[in-house]
């Protein structure tokens, strides 16, 4: 277990960076690669944010090729990404990489967004329409398709990390964050979430991504916006600390911390790696997985696609994700209630920060005080679900492109059990025997990210002639409505 932990933490350091490594690879090709295309797009996912907007309920497509409309594949994106990277890994990264983990979370999110755009203009670009008529595509396909075959190796590479993610950050990490704060506000046993979620998750992925777009048409929506009011009671509430929290933000970003004079390299590399690892998590920009369902849209348009994918990690980390850091920082109970420590290498929290049950739930309390609580567990519930929906396609589609569609319902039942156990194994952190397991979890869910991008971000460089040109002819178009 020792030395399992020691490998996990080395490799680790190489994707996100430790103190022997300040040059992650994985981290400067993740930010290198989403500027990059920024600048070389000049600046339009920025740019373009409201056209985007108006795009979402466009209705000009919905006699094109594709299995959910273009609202739904954003939804089944943003179904995955809004979780527990919203409500429990912002407060992570502040509570290991301070508040200027924030900022960097938000730099991620805006060179992030042309990230997202090229994946999905990549992803309905290069799809492919299966034995079973269903429209499949993503990093693996792009790369097989745009790169060539002698590139196709790189594929496998990213579906096979892909995989082993999903069942990581997108099964077990969801369903023990739900298990967690159920068993921790309501008493309810681990084993019963467990069994409800792998029933639910079950009913709805057996039904193939048309069921899993309408599920997260309906629930996504209204408990972002749910959330989201909340939040923004709690920061009102306390709105005269929202200066102060902006001060800490930015100060801590550049090295800056109260009662210290100077700047702070190793600060400022802790918020930087926690702030984009976390950001990532969250919002998957670069990260590959969110093209997947957009080459379901029913969309003949790439770029226009594109431009509706991008609005996810917008709405992912620059709104949600900056609520949830607002409320945390407003309430001011950072240092009472998540002080990390160190232990045999590893970077660890207090039991339960990592899932934010004292961390979160105590800003929400504090503002919200009988309420705050049921928000928390009531929002990490859904989002949690919601996640485990749309990662299972990820996966499963990432299965199907490695082993053929036989493989697409023993991969289905493979991830019912993982959720349940997910929900009911790794709440033996309360065993003496097994300690740690949840925040070694997370680090080999931070790693399997970076590690499932790297393909991805090669493959957005190698075609981003292609990307700009194709939209390039998007804008130049005379019958492109208010662009």
């Amino acid at each position: 277990m020792e030395a399992f932990k020691e490998f996990i933490s080395f490799t680790n350091g190489l994707v996100w960076g430790a103190d022997n490594i300040p040059y992650p690879p994985v981290l400067l090709l993740l930010l290198g690669t989403g500027l990059f295309l920024t600048i070389r797009l000049g600046f339009m996912p920025i740019r373009k944010i409201p056209y985007a907007i108006g795009q979402l309920f466009n209705k000009s497509h919905d006699k094109d090729e594709g299995d959910v409309t273009p609202f739904g594949a954003l939804m089944t994106a943003l179904s995955s990404t809004i979780g527990t990277g919203n409500i429990a890994g912002v407060a992570v990264a502040i509570a290991i990489g301070g508040p200027g983990a924030v900022f960097w979370m938000w730099m991620t999110a805006l060179v992030g967004m042309a990230s997202k755009y090229a994946e999905a203009v990549l992803a309905v670009q290069f799809r492919e329409v299966d034995g079973a008529g269903r429209h499949v595509g993503g990093p693996m396909y792009y790369i097989k398709n745009g790169m060539g075959p002698k590139w196709a190796w790189l594929g496998f590479v990213f579906a096979g990390f892909a995989i082993l993610a999903s069942w990581g950050t997108g099964a077990s990490i969801q369903a023990n964050a739900i298990a967690d704060a159920v068993r921790s506000n309501y008493g309810i046993a681990p084993w019963i979430t467990g069994l409800a979620l792998a029933a639910g998750a079950g009913a709805v992925i057996l039904g193939g991504i048309t069921r899993i777009a309408a599920v997260a048409e309906k629930l996504v929506p209204a408990m972002a916006i749910a959330y989201l009011a909340a939040g923004l009671i709690c920061v009102a509430i306390n709105i005269e600390g929202v200066p102060n929290a902006f001060s800490q933000i930015f100060g801590q970003a550049f090295g800056f911390k109260q009662g210290v004079t100077g700047v702070s390299v190793g600060l400022i590399l802790l918020a930087m790696q926690k702030g984009v690892a976390r950001g990532i998590f969250s919002n998957e920009a670069g990260q590959g997985s969110a093209p997947i369902a957009h080459a379901a849209a029913r969309n003949n348009d790439p770029v226009n696609q594109g431009i509706v994918a991008m609005l996810g990690t917008f709405i992912d980390t620059i709104v949600v994700c900056t609520i949830t850091a607002l409320v945390i920082l407003t309430a001011n109970i950072i240092p009472q209630a998540c002080e990390p420590f160190v232990r045999e290498s590893l970077i660890l929290l207090p039991e339960g920060c990592e899932t934010s049950s004292p961390l979160t739930v105590a800003a929400f309390e504090e503002a919200l005080p009988g309420i705050g609580n049921h928000i928390v567990a009531i929002g990490l519930v859904v989002f949690g679900f919601t996640t485990i929906l749309g990662w299972s396609y990820y996966g499963e589609r990432c299965a199907e492109f490695l082993f053929g569609e036989k493989s697409i319902l023993p991969f289905k039942i493979s991830w019912i059990v993982v959720v349940f156990g997910g929900a009911v194994i790794l709440m033996l952190e309360r065993n003496e025997s097994i300690t740690d397991i949840v925040s070694l979890f997370w680090l080999v869910a931070d790693t399997l990210t970076g590690l499932m991008a790297a393909p991805n971000l090669i493959a957005l460089l190698v075609l981003s002639p292609l990307i700009a040109t194709m939209t390039k002819k998007y804008f130049d178009r005379s019958d492109t409505p208010d662009a």
